[in-house]
């Protein structure tokens, strides 16, 4: 894929910005490369397995006690490894800042040339895995948890869209892009069947519709 991005790269600065962002748009190597979900079908199983509970409580938390972002090499935290991980062309200034590129977001299916415009989304929230089980969880759980390479729990997207998710599940949130949807709910019950999260009632049913939909 590297190869692929560099030989493009004299492509895309030739052409204007409009051009490019069309070609960005309907261009699937500028999707985010997000580690990808199990099946529809595994995420039916998973979801079964999950503990079904009543939401708990939000009380004691705090975005610091999942700290992030790390160091994950270099000078390079988990936000820019994400940002390069995701992006078209991404380059990155000697202390690890992205300072040009191009993110194509799969929840909107927007395209941004400045990382400014872009979120590292947690794939199930912070506040609502404190909720479903982390607050029970040590600070370096919960730290492994916000800073998830391996499994489909960040993802680079368009900022208003991830602040309009904020900490929802998807009873309340799914993306605008109705494409992804089936994306994002076997990424979600991965992540959660991978920690042993709890879900409530209405968000089971939520991902069960949306899965017999995949």
């Amino acid at each position: 894929m590297l190869g692929i991005y560099a030989r493009r790269s004299a492509v895309v600065a030739a052409t204007t910005a409009l051009a490019a962002t069309s070609v960005l748009l309907t261009t699937p190597t500028a999707q985010a490369a997000m580690p990808t979900p199990v099946s529809a079908a595994t995420a039916r199983t998973y979801l079964g397995q999950l503990t079904v509970a009543a939401e708990g409580s939000s009380s004691g938390y705090s975005r610091d006690k999942f700290p992030h972002w790390i160091t994950q090499s270099g000078t390079c935290n988990t936000r820019e490894v994400v940002l390069k991980r995701d992006g078209t062309n991404v380059q990155q200034d000697a202390s690890c800042a992205a300072v040009s590129g191009s993110w194509y977001s799969p929840y909107d299916g927007a395209t941004w040339s400045a990382a400014s415009d872009v979120d590292i989304d947690h794939m199930v929230p912070l506040a609502e895995a404190w909720r479903s089980g982390a607050s029970s969880w040590t600070n370096a759980q919960r730290q492994s948890f916000a800073n998830d390479l391996t499994r489909p729990q960040l993802i680079a997207v368009t900022d208003n869209v991830n602040q309009s998710k904020g900490d929802k599940d998807p009873a309340k949130w799914l993306p605008p892009r109705a494409a992804y949807k089936c994306t994002y709910v076997r990424a979600w019950v991965h992540v959660k069947h991978y920690y042993g999260l709890k879900v409530d009632s209405a968000e089971k049913s939520a991902l069960q519709s949306a899965l017999n939909g995949c």
